[in-house]
């Protein structure tokens, strides 16, 4: 071993130059360093020595001057990459700071608003959950009913949209309800989250009126696209701008540096609807994706299940082995609604005798909702006590413009 510590600054020598970085850790012989730029390098252990060992500093927070002229917005703070930092004892991003560290560390958001704070949770968001939603939606509402002009809920990408969804069905909101977050943490040279952190503000105080997601339009510093909750999805792993609205126009975009806010003509504004919160939810709802040969087990096996939500082939398809399955879960009570795995158009189970024949057992079509805002609907639908077919008629009601009657060209 090294003897060196996680934050131990030390210097190495690598390909005949000198560098200086803070030690990470140590795997398989090799210091991990990351150096000034904000990258990490893997050098031989040896071939480094100590700097500087800091000691100890006990981190003091200051309180944040805000203008109580402005717009009073409320960031609601569940975690994610936007509130991530590297840690230096592992090397990976973890969730570490709240709502109140991010306007300390973007000093811009304060000529935009002024802003309450809540810190819910601190989480990555593959550990969101049906209840952690409704918990948001709560703190939401309350913030909204205590005089918020906006909202922003700082949220990790990879789930954002599923968040989004939940929180367009179960709220009704005046204000702008805006979710945002950040491909890359804050400590990365190429960060995304001050520029997605003011257009976010920017649009929560806006004339916007209903649940968005604001992140990065383009690879470049350029402007912030604002997607509809229930029309967006994440569509590359690591890109600034991963985030797309599916099947229409984004809501609008904010410029940037400017901030300057331009919304389409089809946006929901502000005032629009009184504040109302419907947060049940049924969680024994599940999201299974058809492939050639599979199995009828996979579909019994959500026997039980109140809702199912298949994301078929084409214009909504499964194999017609599974059909005696589904046919089976329909007969228990369980509502079963197809979607497509085509990121564009819309379901027809009226073409082909497979689609007749699930329309036959009881599949009720999703048109053009996307497979994960389907499962939210259905889990949202089936928490209002409904009756069957009260519910299958909830599912094809167009809900906060969760899916267009038409398919426009090109979309």
């Amino acid at each position: 071993m090294s003897g060196f510590s996680p934050g131990d600054v030390v210097r190495c020598t690598l390909g005949g130059s000198e560098r200086r970085g803070v030690y990470i850790t140590e795997r398989d012989g090799m210091a991990v360093l990351k150096l000034d730029n904000g990258y990490n390098i893997g050098v031989f252990s040896g071939d480094c020595s100590l700097v500087e060992r800091p000691s100890p500093q006990q981190v003091t927070k200051t309180e944040v001057d805000q203008d109580l002229s402005l717009p009073q917005l409320s960031i609601v703070s569940t975690g994610g990459t936007i509130a991530s930092r590297i840690d230096y004892r592992t090397g990976a991003v973890t969730s570490q700071f709240d709502a109140a560290d991010i306007m300390r560390a973007i000093p811009g958001l304060r000529d935009i608003a002024h802003y309450r704070t809540r810190k819910l949770y601190t989480i990555l968001s593959e550990n969101m959950t049906p209840a952690i939603w409704q918990e948001l939606a709560r703190a939401v509402y309350k913030e909204i009913l205590d005089g918020a002009k906006g909202v922003i809920v700082t949220h990790g990408t990879d789930t954002m949209a599923y968040s989004a969804a939940a929180l367009s069905y179960m709220l009704d909101t005046p204000v702008p309800v805006i979710f945002v977050g950040s491909q890359r943490s804050a400590d990365r040279p190429s960060s995304d989250n001050m520029m997605n952190a003011l257009c976010s503000a920017s649009a929560a105080v806006s004339d916007l009126g209903e649940v968005a997601v604001v992140m990065h339009d383009t690879t470049s510093d350029d402007r912030c696209a604002i997607h509809r909750g229930t029309r967006v999805r994440k569509m590359h792993t690591s890109r600034r701008d991963a985030f797309q609205s599916a099947g229409v126009p984004p809501l609008g975009y904010v410029e940037y540096p400017s901030l300057a806010v331009t919304l389409s003509p089809g946006t929901v504004r502000r005032g629009a609807f009184e504040p109302a919160l419907r947060d049940q939810l049924e969680p024994r709802c599940g999201l299974v994706m058809f492939s050639p040969g599979m199995s009828p087990e996979i579909i019994s096996a959500y026997s039980g299940y109140r809702g199912l939500v298949i994301a078929g082939s084409g214009l909504g398809h499964v194999s017609t082995t599974l059909i005696p399955a589904l046919k089976a879960l329909i007969e228990e009570g369980t509502l079963i609604i197809m979607t497509s795995q085509c990121l564009n158009g819309r379901v027809c189970d009226r073409v082909y005798d497979t689609g007749r024949d699930l329309l036959k057992i009881g599949v009720v079509e999703g048109e053009d909702m996307l497979p994960e805002t389907a499962l939210v609907k259905l889990m949202w639908v089936l928490g209002q006590k409904r009756d069957p077919d009260e519910a299958r008629i909830m599912i094809q009601d167009d809900r906060k413009r969760d899916f267009t009657r038409r398919s426009r060209h090109g979309l």
